[in-house]
């Protein structure tokens, strides 16, 4: 799989442009963003359903906190019914800097994903469902059809989270760049899929990699800061150790985002930040970075900030994968 993410920071007429042009860059899977303060993930998601013929389509990753699980399922396969069979359900945790303004942040857990994705399944097979865990669902049900399969792909990072998705789900979005991160998952997702009934199939570890590419080097470490400041925000203190970050600085940036303070927090963001959690530079680095990053995982999803200019950063990024795979 060579997916993308685009976040609906930007109008929905817009990104409906880029979804065409990543369809005919040659991806295969394109993920819209979820965060409440962004435009709706599912309204672009109908937009694109419509405007494109084989990419596949969906939330990347939707959390069950904010949305009840069964409208979420109920979402996806409405994806799955406009797209002709396309859809693809992303669903995890939540970013933690976000879900902190809603009061929400100490809900996040692997259970609750769990729950969420297999009831989700057992709606669309067009099964009534009642359940009580997490939350509760009582004779529940679709009143149409789901087209096609709809894979599911758990994202996270946490060692708990990448076993559980490779026993239970179609795949994994993990949510890094950088090789030692990958290794480590991969090690993570081994010890789940030992577990794996053979009927789930085949699994897909994809790295949810964070992206800035373009021909202009220092343009793109710069387009690099804000994603790489979130990301930095919501990583596990072993995964700071791993790269030798600081986590008061870490903290004081997760702080910033959950009051509002963008700005502030970009700037405290370190080329070490940036190395560790961003693949980025001109189209030649950024090849080479992906296919040591390929080297432990299955598939790569290109995610934001993608490049200083958006449109040639999805042509560059491709012709990267193309690079880095020897296609």
């Amino acid at each position: 799989m060579l997916g993308i993410e685009l976040t609906p920071e930007h109008p929905i007429d817009r990104v409906v442009d880029l979804g065409q042009r990543a369809e005919a860059a040659g991806y295969d899977t394109l993920f819209t963003s979820c965060h409440y303060n962004n435009r709706d993930p599912f309204a672009a998601l109908a937009r694109l359903a419509h405007a494109t013929d084989d990419i596949r389509l969906g939330p990347g990753v939707a959390n069950p906190y904010e949305r009840h699980p069964v409208t979420l399922a109920a979402k996806t396969a409405t994806v799955a019914e406009q797209s002709d069979g396309r859809a693809v359900f992303g669903i995890g945790p939540g970013d933690p800097s976000t879900l902190r303004n809603l009061g929400l942040a100490d809900d996040r857990g692997l259970r609750s994903v769990l729950e969420a994705f297999k009831v989700a399944q057992r709606l669309w097979a067009g099964e009534r469902v009642d359940h009580e865990g997490t939350f509760e669902a009582h004779d529940a049900g679709l009143n149409f059809d789901v087209p096609g399969e709809i894979p599911v792909y758990v994202g996270g990072e946490g060692p708990h989270m990448c076993r559980m998705a490779g026993k239970h789900a179609d795949g994994l979005l993990f949510n890094g760049s950088h090789p030692a991160d990958l290794s480590w998952a991969r090690d993570r997702v081994e010890e789940g899929t030992e577990d794996r009934p053979d009927e789930r199939g085949d699994f897909d570890l994809a790295a949810y990699a964070s992206v800035s590419v373009s021909a202009d080097a220092e343009a793109a470490r710069e387009a690099a800061r804000p994603p790489t400041a979130f990301i930095t925000a919501g990583a596990a203190p072993p995964v700071l150790d791993r790269h030798g970050i600081d986590h008061d600085r870490a903290d004081e940036i997760g702080e910033k985002i959950s009051a509002g303070q963008f700005g502030d927090a970009f700037e405290l963001v370190t080329p070490a930040m940036v190395e560790a959690f961003c693949i980025a530079g001109p189209p030649e680095t950024v090849a080479d970075r992906m296919a040591a990053v390929l080297d432990h995982a299955d598939s790569l999803v290109v995610g934001s900030p993608l490049g200083p200019d958006l449109d040639a950063a999805i042509d560059l990024a491709a012709t990267a994968y193309d690079r880095a795979t020897g296609e």
